[in-house]
């Protein structure tokens, strides 16, 4: 007897092939048929007539180290059908972390007056602490290198020391020993700006030849993205691991259609190296509250503010005409903080968004009181807005886009697509009715059109309603 039958639907199987009618025979956590299945005695039945069945979405690129920890059933990507997170990103994980390291304003929910309440010194702490939690999702560890230039440095204004190096080495070893699946990067942000392409290549070196993956955020996305784009192919390919880069946009209106070319660039490199990108379906991103961001941007919506804690939700700009300030300055006054900035133009998104090598990611940053709405929206806002409304991107590419694509480029084993034999991630929806809910004016709003979503075969979400149901493991590398 099967565990549960999703039958009557259409399976989009997240290879990229065309979607077929198949029911869905699921038995311990396992998908064990696929086919006319409507003979086989279930426990459960679930009638899937009229709905697309697919793999669990995989959410390449988020800041959840804490949430995972927190709030374990991740409610903001088990509502969007996201059964997977891969955490730790643009160089910041909750591990190895300094005693008395600042904790990251992306990854970790801090009181704003620089507190974490939790502290993990090494990478197998952590991933104890993720085992006792029991999350919803399953979750994919990255280990960040400003996080372990905190650990190893006594200054990070300057270039890393070979001692330092060596410290650095050795945590990302102990990191990838525990279940890490990689490095991630973030030399764009003040803790890592100071670090060498060398000092890069350098601590990656225990991902040599496919023993871990990198993923980079690069050090410029406007003016000066060629030159940083040609850095991370650097590093990527002296180390010899898979890289990702990741959200790729370019910011600016200088910079707006140049999207032609960074994708050329990308497509040359990926001649001769294995890499990939992530991006987000918006036009706006969302980081630290960064001064020298305000003059490239036509708005720019504040998400927190230490000094000004009322000021979440406002745009800067407007707040800066009533005091007759200069934006920028204003912006000064407010850091500590977080911001969403309106930089980007909707051809280069849709360039991207549709191109072969690109993932989807929400980057969302879950201990925003009023966050970007891509950390509620972004994978049926794609199936939503960009499929159905627009039409940029087939269903099954964006499914593809998801789920294998990501599974294969992270090396994901059993996950990303539907067969016999993988593990039992599934999210059923309404092809006609997916879209996502949440907006900059109302940032968190669940979507609409998510009906069923399996997590190693137990039932996350059940015609709609999220359940309290933990299945959520911890998934290691392998090496493709």
């Amino acid at each position: 007897m099967l565990d549960i039958l999703i039958e009557g639907g259409t399976l989009i199987d997240g290879s990229g092939a065309p979607r077929r009618r198949a029911d869905v025979g699921i038995r311990n956590g396992t998908v064990v048929a696929l086919g006319d299945l409507r003979a086989e005695a279930a426990q459960r039945r679930i009638d899937a007539q009229g709905l697309i069945v697919a793999p669990g979405f995989i959410d390449c690129h988020t800041h959840d180290d804490l949430l995972l920890l927190e709030h374990p059933t991740a409610h903001p990507k088990l509502l969007q059908g996201v059964t997977t997170v891969v955490s730790g990103n643009c160089g910041f994980s909750l591990a190895p972390m300094a005693p008395d390291a600042p904790p990251s304003l992306l990854s970790a929910a801090v009181d704003k007056r620089g507190d974490s309440p939790r502290r993990h010194g090494t990478m197998a702490a952590y991933m104890a602490d993720l085992r006792a939690a029991q999350p919803g999702v399953n979750a994919a560890v990255l280990v960040g290198h400003s996080t372990l230039r905190q650990h190893a440095m006594d200054n990070l204004d300057r270039a890393a020391t070979a001692p330092e190096t060596a410290r650095m080495q050795a945590a990302l070893q102990e990191a990838l020993d525990a279940g890490a699946i990689g490095l991630s990067t973030g030399v764009y942000y003040p803790q890592a700006r100071a670090a060498t392409t060398q000092e890069l290549i350098d601590v990656a070196q225990p991902l040599r030849d496919g023993a871990g993956l990198i993923t980079m955020h690069i050090r410029d996305e406007g003016d000066a993205i060629d030159a940083a784009l040609r850095e991370a192919l650097a590093v990527g390919q002296a180390v010899n691991a898979p890289l990702v880069l990741s959200h790729h946009k370019l910011i600016g209106s200088a910079n707006h259609g140049g999207s032609a070319r960074t994708l050329a660039l990308v497509e040359q490199a990926a001649l001769s190296q294995s890499v990939c990108m992530d991006c987000y379906p918006y036009v706006a991103s969302s980081t630290m509250l960064l001064p020298a961001r305000v003059a490239v941007s036509s708005d720019v919506r504040i998400t927190w503010s230490a000094v000004e804690p009322e000021a979440a939700g406002r745009s800067l700009f407007t707040m800066a005409a009533e005091r007759d300030m200069d934006p920028t300055t204003l912006a000064t006054q407010l850091v500590p903080g977080g911001a969403i900035y309106f930089a980007m133009s909707d051809e280069d998104v849709d360039r991207i968004l549709a191109h072969p090598l690109v993932m989807i990611g929400s980057d969302g940053l879950p201990h925003d009181p009023v966050p970007h709405p891509r950390l509620w929206g972004t994978f049926p806002r794609v199936l939503g807005h960009y499929v159905r409304q627009r039409q940029v991107l087939a269903l099954e590419a964006a499914v593809h886009k998801m789920t294998g694509l990501t599974a294969k480029r992270f090396g994901l084993a059993a996950r990303g697509e539907l067969r016999v034999g993988a593990a039992a991630d599934v999210t059923v929806f309404d092809a006609d009715q997916v879209l996502d809910g949440a907006t900059f004016d109302l940032p968190v709003a669940a979507p609409k059109g998510i009906r069923w979503v399996l997590v190693n075969g137990r039932i996350a979400v059940d015609d709609g309603d999220q359940a309290d149901d933990r299945a959520g493991q911890i998934l290691r590398r392998v090496r493709g």
